[in-house]
């Protein structure tokens, strides 16, 4: 499994308006595609200007078979909704390792 780690920055009053538009467009549109796995939103009490998506792949090929133009389409979607602007402070990629049980 493939996790897309996704940090952003935004004014605190607007956190939860970013959730909600960042739920009703790109995971809408994520769900569709083979090998999206889930998605979660994390939070944190002690900064109420960030909020960090840890998307799940199922590999790093169905991933990126995602083309940059229909993610950029759903990116000026996704803006456009939105109405204020944030930051992507982060954008790291990582494999779940497993370890056989004994």
């Amino acid at each position: 499994m493939i996790i897309e780690f996704l940090k952003f920055k935004m004014p605190a009053e607007l956190r939860e308006t970013f959730i909600q538009k960042d739920e009703e467009i790109w995971t809408t549109v994520l769900s569709k595609y083979p090998g999206f796995l889930g998605k979660e939103v994390w939070i944190s009490p002690d900064d109420l200007t960030e909020v960090v998506i840890v998307v799940h792949w199922q590999n790093r090929e169905q991933w990126k078979a995602i083309s940059e133009t229909e993610l950029e389409a759903i990116a000026q979607k996704f803006d456009q909704y939105l109405g204020f602007s944030y930051e992507m402070s982060e954008a790291s990629e990582y494999q779940v390792r497993k370890f056989p049980q004994h």
